[in-house]
């Protein structure tokens, strides 16, 4: 029965490779000098099932499998799918797979490096800041001609853990993308949207026009200090933010005549010094004893207290701005790059390959899919993926529990899948990498885990409320200029003549307090 679904997934695809027989003679290693890591035909650990091996940490390595003819993905449902198993972990490097576009794009097997032409990059990718499953489309611009890599926004995160996990790609007509991880769906996408991939496929139908020039009296201050204000009589500004505390009473037992310092008496001139060449020789400061036991030692001065007339520089308060035209921006006009789009411009699928650079070894790929349905790439994950998936999970669990009575240690894990799966939060936008930077802090910690789940609440927290209810209040409409204004953008000009001054301590009053003594906080006693 095994034999007999095998024979039907081979035929249902549209090329597979299981590695159960040795890569040598299928693939080809790249001869270029810097692809120096060795990879071997080897079974996944706790398994009879074989793989392609990454043997070495810190190397770049490249393979390539060329397919009998190239795939065309324009009209029909296709499917790209491996497993990936991170064995000892993945804490910066690459897992995942380029399909090339024919040779004639300018490349050879034996010359494939990271310049070859790929149509598509889908896979793992672990580095810093940087925790995605990569899918980059690289599509032929129709008007320049130029080849231009396309982003998916907000991908899903890797899994951190090292048990084999397979990632799929689902490319339909309809100009729809799937990403699947271990059969589940992390991630929805069109093409043509440009929510879903940076830069968008399509450009903007409009740009600021470059020639246009903001006028000379275009006024952009939302506010304006009140012409009409005048300073209050009673407002003095050369009062000084401190003076001295009249009510200030000189400690009991305060020592006047004892310095804070004296010679230290145990301290001997060394030998070797010389008064000509070294200068006359003091004996070092220690801290006077007669004045442990005291309130303070030395000259008593009145500490400085704030002083309750001071009201610092006088402003005249803000109001609105009758001139006020809003933020200026350039007038909109066609781009003259714009083009229109109904499908992609996919370019075939000539050859598979295996590109990367990593500091980890271990890495194991299995079970290279394309197929072109959904169904068969059902198949063989429940039929290669499931099974070894399994064993693992439950040897992992069997680990945790061993590692400490408590259970600990899988509640832990737990936690930290959660949090990966509320990092892929396309909500998050901008704060995901920060988010999963602390994650995986936090990995590394455990001890910390309570507070990380705190941090991560507050940023969820804080989008959400900038979500519900806006930055600033926007400014008002402009009909002058056909381009939206920005929120949340204020003039500089008002925020500078709105903006207090620090001030520093006046003339006064540093001579009113004086020099502060080195134990100020026992005097102020």
């Amino acid at each position: 029965m095994i034999g007999c679904l095998f024979s039907q997934i081979y035929a249902s695809s549209i090329f597979y490779d299981s590695f159960d027989e040795s890569f040598e003679g299928s693939w080809i290693v790249s001869e270029k000098e810097e692809y120096s890591g060795e990879w071997k035909h080897s079974k996944s650990e706790g398994h009879d099932d074989y793989g392609l091996l990454v043997s070495q940490q810190a190397r770049k390595y490249a393979i390539v499998k060329e397919l009998e003819k190239p795939v065309e993905l324009k009209d029909s449902t296709t499917v790209l799918q491996f497993e990936v198993r991170l064995q000892n972990g993945l804490e910066c490097g690459g897992a995942y797979l380029k399909y090339l576009r024919p040779q004639e794009a300018g490349w050879t097997a034996k010359g494939f490096d990271n310049e070859s032409p790929y149509s598509i990059m889908f896979g793992p990718d672990k580095c810093g800041a940087t925790n995605k499953v990569h899918f980059i489309l690289k599509h032929k611009n129709p008007k320049s001609g130029e080849y231009v890599e396309h982003h998916l926004k907000f991908p899903p995160t890797v899994p951190s853990d090292k048990l084999t996990h397979v990632y799929t790609a689902i490319i339909k007509p309809d100009n729809e993308l799937v990403i699947l991880v271990d059969g589940e769906e992390k991630k929805k996408a069109n093409f043509l949207s440009s929510e879903d991939f940076e830069p968008a496929l399509i450009p903007a139908k409009t740009i600021p026009d470059p020639d246009d020039k903001k006028p000379e009296d275009w006024d952009e201050r939302a506010q304006i200090p009140d012409p009409e204000a005048t300073k209050p009589e009673d407002w003095d500004e050369d009062a000084p933010m401190e003076i001295l505390d009249e009510e200030a009473e000189k400690p009991e037992g305060w020592l006047e005549d004892e310095p804070e310092e004296i010679d230290d008496p145990e301290a001997v001139k060394p030998e070797d010094w010389d008064d000509e060449e070294d200068g006359e020789w003091e004996a070092p400061k220690i801290d006077n004893p007669k004045c442990e036991d005291a309130p303070g030692c030395g000259e008593w001065r009145r500490p400085l207290k704030r002083n309750p007339a001071y009201k610092g520089k006088w402003h005249a308060p803000l109001i609105d701005n009758p001139a006020y035209k809003g933020i200026w921006k350039p007038q909109e006009i066609p781009n003259p790059d714009y083009f229109e789009l109904e499908k992609p411009n996919f370019e075939p699928i000539a050859a598979i390959g295996i590109e990367i650079w990593t500091m980890q070894d271990g890495i194991l790929f299995d079970n290279v899919l394309i197929a072109s349905d959904e169904k068969t790439a059902t198949e063989i994950r429940d039929t290669t993926w499931k099974p070894k998936f399994k064993v693992e999970e439950e040897k992992q669990k069997a680990e945790e529990q061993a590692a400490g009575s408590d259970g600990l240690s899988g509640i832990q894990k737990t936690v930290f899948d959660v949090l990966y799966k509320i990092a892929d939060l396309p909500f998050l936008g901008n704060h995901k990498d920060k988010v999963l930077e602390v994650i995986e802090k936090a990995e590394k910690q455990p001890n910390i885990t309570i507070g990380v789940i705190v941090s991560i609440v507050v940023v969820i927290f804080s989008v959400l409320l900038k979500l519900l209810f806006g930055g600033k209040k926007a400014t008002k409409k402009v009909n002058v200029a056909p381009a939206k204004k920005e929120e949340g953008e204020d003039s500089k000009a008002a925020e500078d003549e709105g903006e207090e001054e620090k001030e520093e301590k006046s003339d006064d009053g540093a001579a009113a307090g004086g020099a502060v003594p080195r134990r100020k906080t026992r005097r102020a006693n």
